[in-house]
């Protein structure tokens, strides 16, 4: 057998594969996709890495051999290889990291499983010609196998009186043989779902019809058919994915759903149990043994569906015919740690290396999607309509400017939503309230010098929350305690102000005497299961005043809200982001969707100083097409997406002098890559400070590229960081598609 040489790349930011000799004793089982440990690096230190391909043409120079193979099988397949190499090539990071970020931790470990002793009787042609007699134990035994036909555990047969010298008497006498082998326990989801009746199909409406008839011809006929379905809230999106899932798994083929995390409530994941097979749910709460054990089973095909968040999207399923992507607009499909990928658009990348039909639904779509869909790159689909002819509930905008102020304590609540939220509870209604800041006060300012308490690892102001008894930061986590003095000037009248989730529920409380209001966001969130457990109590009526930041705004149906409330409408408005108004309108379109869904009816409160801007007043109007039509003049201006492409670049380091000095270094040599760059041209801004200089303890500066082409950006990115090799004391990020700017 010719000598073979596998090429192996490791979780580092490199963009070229190793070769490595395979020693004659691995030949016969390393495969592509394998994981194993090599010599790597001056250290010489064995190194875990992935086989991404084999061949017999020896290296131009001598190279190490591989120390061991890992895996029994390969744990990435050759279309989920395909993709991470176009995901390492399109977002600017190492082929090896990808793969280490598409592998869950507990496969690698393989969490779940144990190693297990089995006994077997041998067969006939491998008994021993002269077959040996045996004791009377000995033969009860043997004949327990023999009977049963398949291995049994070592420890079943010693709680049935086989000891380690029986057992190993036979073996000896060549009539059993004793292996070992991994097994797992099956997760209890999956008997959950085997258990689960059927739920009958939901009758389409006419506009439910119209937009099933080409995802349905899609899916039977297979191929590459990207669907983007706009459907207003209450629309019946659902009911269309569910169709289709269920198709897609009665062809024998499989489906995946990527879902935003916080959709995955116990009502979502029902409606998909109960309608298509076996389903695997892919959530943060799963521990590392449960999605490793969801992956194998995944990728032994005995799932037909995959349910789960963004990183759903790397499931091993052996014959995909179709791909959802519910809420396709939320920007929690876009990973902000190596590799920087946005769900979406690997999403697309798979769909359409594996020629199936992709379905991305949403009632806001972002504005990449839409644009694609206008310019027939998607085949738009449209749900103009709720179902059973319910009405979109009326939007109200409450100017604050002009809302009389109550007298003495400050009041977030004002009067036009008070009366709202008593008719409301009076008729035995329930009510959704939404503020997207959490905490009771959102800042602490000293009114002799207006400096305000920040954080001490970021330039960032603290948030004071109640229940903690502490100030806190929302990016890096510090805590300390409440401050009586200015950390500044050493004045003593400190102010606590600002409005959070913590101090509202206070307030609503005290408003609403003898009704239950229940906070939802990250602080009360916490634990597992809780977010279940509270809009099941809202579901069963024992919350009167469901009050929450923006987990609250999108894929709740509760017919029995006739009313939502929304505080501070414009403070996304104010972020340094292109993307803000986008965002704003989204989030108030999905909150405002939220009422109306029964037979009450229902309507909006919005409170707000920017009734005027187009964000807010077009979306109190449900004015998608509106604002999208606005919104998409100002993006061309500027040559944002869609018009254009976008990367960004973060230098960071410790010391705020280092990280100054590479930027510039950085610029230099981005400037004359420029200068090199073929193809369209590459518009250049920075280095500057970043929007938030400081953020956990490390100094920031960024620049940021567009061009109408991604590859220039690429090429211009690519040949800059090849030549400008950052300090010790620092280091760079490259975002692609960035969705955060701060």
């Amino acid at each position: 057998m010719p000598p073979l040489f596998a090429e192996v790349v490791f979780d580092r930011p490199l963009d070229h594969a190793y070769s490595y000799a395979v020693p004659d004793e691995f030949c016969e089982r390393i495969a592509i996709g394998q994981r194993v440990s090599c010599s790597f690096g001056r250290g010489e230190k064995s190194t875990v890495g992935y086989v991404v391909g084999l061949n017999e043409l020896p290296p131009a120079r001598d190279v190490k051999p591989i120390n061991s193979i890992l895996d029994d099988v390969p744990l990435i397949d050759a279309t989920l290889l395909e993709l991470t190499r176009w995901m390492a090539d399109h977002y600017l990071c190492g082929w090896g990291q990808v793969l280490h970020a598409v592998v869950p931790a507990g496969v690698r470990d393989r969490a779940g499983t144990r190693n297990v002793a089995f006994v077997e009787a041998v067969a006939g042609d491998d008994l021993p010609k002269l077959l040996p007699g045996t004791t009377p134990k000995q033969k009860a035994i043997l004949d327990l196998l023999r009977s049963h036909g398949e291995p049994l555990e070592l420890a079943e047969l010693q709680k049935l009186g086989a000891s380690a010298a029986i057992i190993a008497g036979l073996a000896a006498k060549g009539l059993v043989r004793k292996f070992s082998k991994r097994i797992e326990k099956l997760p209890s989801e999956f008997a959950e779902a085997d258990a689960a009746p059927p739920s009958p199909p939901l009758a389409m409406n006419a506009d439910q019809a119209a937009a099933w008839g080409p995802i349905l011809a899609a899916v039977e006929e297979g191929g590459f058919h990207p669907f983007l379905l706009h459907g207003v809230t209450g629309s019946g999106k659902t009911e269309v994915y569910l169709r289709a899932i269920e198709r897609t798994v009665q062809l024998g083929r499989e489906a995946i759903v990527l879902v935003p995390e916080i959709s995955l409530t116990p009502q979502t994941i029902a409606r998909f149990r109960g309608r298509c097979g076996r389903v695997a749910v892919l959530h943060s709460h799963l521990t590392d043994a449960e999605r490793a054990s969801y992956w194998r089973h995944v990728a032994a095909g005995r799932v037909q569906v995959v349910v789960g968040a963004r990183s759903a999207v790397f499931a091993p399923t052996r014959n995909l015919g179709l791909i959802v992507i519910d809420e396709e607009h939320e920007s929690s499909f876009k990973q902000e740690s190596t590799p920087r990928y946005h769900a979406r658009d690997v999403a697309l990348q798979r769909a359409q290396r594996a020629g199936v039909p992709i379905l991305l639904g949403s009632a806001t779509p972002s504005l990449e999607s839409w644009h694609a869909a206008r310019s027939a790159e998607m085949h738009l689909l449209s749900l103009p309509n709720r179902v059973e002819a319910r009405p979109l509930p009326p939007v109200r905008l409450v100017d604050m400017k002009y809302e009389p102020k109550a007298k003495g304590m400050f009041r977030a609540i004002g009067p036009t939503l008070e009366q709202g939220l008593r008719d409301c509870l009076r008729c035995g209604g329930q009510a959704i309230l939404m503020l997207n800041r959490r905490g009771f006060s959102t800042h602490i300012q000293c009114p002799s010098c207006a400096a305000v308490a920040q954080c001490s690892h970021c330039d960032l102001a603290l948030t004071f929350h109640r229940g903690k008894n502490a100030l806190l930061c929302h990016y890096c986590g510090t805590q300390t305690p409440p401050i009586t003095h200015c950390p500044v000037c050493g004045g003593t009248a400190v102010r606590y102000q600002g409005l959070g989730t913590e101090k509202l529920h206070e307030e609503l409380t005290n408003l609403l005497p003898g009704h239950v209001v229940q906070r939802m966001d990250s602080d009360t969130m916490g634990k597992s299961g809780s977010h279940e457990r509270v809009l099941e109590s809202f579901r069963e009526g024992h919350i009167h005043v469901l009050l929450g930041t923006q987990m609250i705004a999108k894929g709740l149906d509760f017919p029995n809200v006739t009313l939502v409330g929304v505080v501070n409408a414009e403070s996304g408005l104010h972020q340094p982001d292109f993307r803000a108004a986008e965002r704003t309108f989204q989030l108030l379109a999905q909150v405002a969707g939220r009422a109306g869904r029964g037979e009450k009816g229902g309507y909006v409160l919005v409170q707000t100083m920017a009734t005027d801007h187009p964000a807010i007043a077009l979306a109190a109007k449900h004015d998608y097409l509106g604002f999208a039509a606005q919104e998409l003049v100002v993006r061309k201006e500027h040559g944002y997406p869609p018009y254009g492409k976008l990367a960004r670049l973060i230098v960071r380091s410790e010391n705020a002098e280092a990280a100054s000095q590479f930027a510039q270094q950085l610029a230099g040599s981005i400037k004359m890559a420029q200068s090199r760059a073929g193809g369209s041209p590459v518009r250049v801004l920075g280095p500057a400070e970043c929007p938030v200089h400081k953020l956990k303890d490390h100094f920031r500066y960024h620049f940021q590229l567009q061009s109408s082409d991604a590859s220039a950006i690429n090429r211009v990115l690519r040949e800059a960081t090849a030549v400008s090799k950052p300090p010790s004391a620092v280091e760079f990020q490259i975002d692609i598609d960035p969705y955060g700017m701060m």
